[in-house]
């Protein structure tokens, strides 16, 4: 059996990723598997945002 796209039913869909697609980011990738795309990105900030610091017991 093969599906639509003839792909056997253990094979997966091919898996990509692009870097670079954002200017202001860090880093940044779309990453695609099919028809379905995801715009990742990541940006550093030298401190760590309120309420995130942890009460030291």
């Amino acid at each position: 059996m093969t599906r639509p796209d003839g792909r056997r039913p253990d094979e997966l869909r091919p898996v990509r990723l692009e870097t670079g697609w954002l200017d202001h980011a860090e880093g940044s990738c779309l990453a695609s598997c099919g028809g379905t795309r995801v715009l990742c990105a990541a940006s550093v900030e030298g401190r760590v945002p309120p309420g995130k610091l942890t009460p030291r017991a």
